[in-house]
């Protein structure tokens, strides 16, 4: 999605970088800086991938470069990181990929159910051509994606009771993503989805403005959620990557040097994030338990049974459905 009046932002971007986006740019600064916010907790194994990204860039351009990250959601919510990369106000963000189909469509199919068969699978399409290219995509909406970061698979979890098939979802309001195709997918299995901000969410929950919601076993624990749902019922049913974005007004402004340090930087953040991300997975689990959360094991094929045709509305939209056919024969 293009910002509104984007033929003027394209003409002030320019200068909006050298105030916002990178600082430390006077030719006698040494170090210069770009500014990352994302929404997560500081314990939040993304949030330590992304500072491990920070120092091992700093440390390939010997200083030249550091990133200065903002945590929590202190500059605002996930969708407006990506309207301020557009317009060059910040350099990079991290968020879910579910954000990003409401600016690059192609997107869409991260937010499918069950798309990817297991977690081999996943990486096998994330880490090959798709999804490079996919990353690539954006760069006509003035992002450019760096990497994926793990964000394990995605479960329900409710105040009310145990989520262990579809019909469990009827008549509960169900916190999702501003993204269409999550709501769609709730919309299928029977629950009322209802967005709301992640920040929001522990609100919104305790005073019952949402009856359930769904994310993975980290965010569930780290956020706290886990003191007003006491049911996790672990159907995985979306394995939805974040993505580390940059705003081609930063990029294009890096020297080529500097392009590689920081991608480099990053491929290698991701590969140390898979690692945290297992260890805090099972640690969530763990704890949420201890904290009296039921945690139960659904069949998934009843779930996978009753979203099997999303697929299908697909159809009028060849690009799309052409993606996903391709992702579906990665073997």
């Amino acid at each position: 999605m293009k910002p509104k009046f984007y033929k003027i932002i394209l003409l002030v971007s320019e200068l909006l970088i050298a105030g916002f986006a990178l600082t430390g740019c006077q030719p006698e600064a040494r170090t210069k800086v770009i500014k990352l916010a994302h929404a997560l907790d500081s314990s939040h194994p993304v949030h330590k991938a992304l500072v491990y990204m920070s120092e091992r860039f700093e440390e390939k351009s010997d200083g030249k470069y550091r990133i200065e990250i903002y945590h929590g959601g202190q500059l605002g919510s996930e969708r407006e990181y990506v309207e301020l990369l557009q317009i060059g106000s910040l350099g990079m963000t991290k968020v879910s990929c579910s954000v990003v189909e409401g600016f690059v469509k192609k997107f869409n199919v991260f937010s499918l159910p069950y798309i990817f068969r297991d977690d081999e699978h996943r990486f096998k399409v994330l880490e090959g051509e798709i999804g490079t290219q996919l990353l690539l995509e954006g760069e006509k909406y003035w992002v450019r994606g760096l990497c994926y970061l793990d964000a394990g698979s995605r479960s329900f979890y409710s105040t009310k009771k145990p989520i262990n098939s579809p019909t469990d979802l009827q008549g509960l309001k169900v916190r999702t993503q501003e993204s269409t195709t999550s709501m769609r997918m709730i919309q299928i299995m029977g629950g009322s989805a209802t967005p709301i901000a992640w920040g929001e969410l522990y609100t919104a929950l305790q005073q019952g403005i949402v009856d359930a919601a769904e994310n993975n076993p980290p965010s569930f624990y780290l956020s706290h959620h886990y003191e007003v749902s006491k049911y996790f019922s672990l159907d995985e049913h979306t394995s939805v990557p974040d993505v580390l974005l940059i705003s081609t007004v930063v990029w294009n402004s890096l020297p080529p040097q500097a392009r590689e340090w920081l991608q480099s930087a990053a491929d290698e953040a991701a590969v140390y994030q898979r690692e945290l991300w297992r260890i805090a997975t099972q640690e969530a689990l763990d704890e949420v338990q201890k904290a009296g959360v039921v945690v139960s094991y659904p069949d998934k094929n009843v779930f996978q049974d009753k979203v099997k045709d999303i697929y299908e509305e697909y159809r009028s939209e060849p690009e799309i459905y052409e993606l996903i056919q391709n992702i579906r024969a990665v073997q």
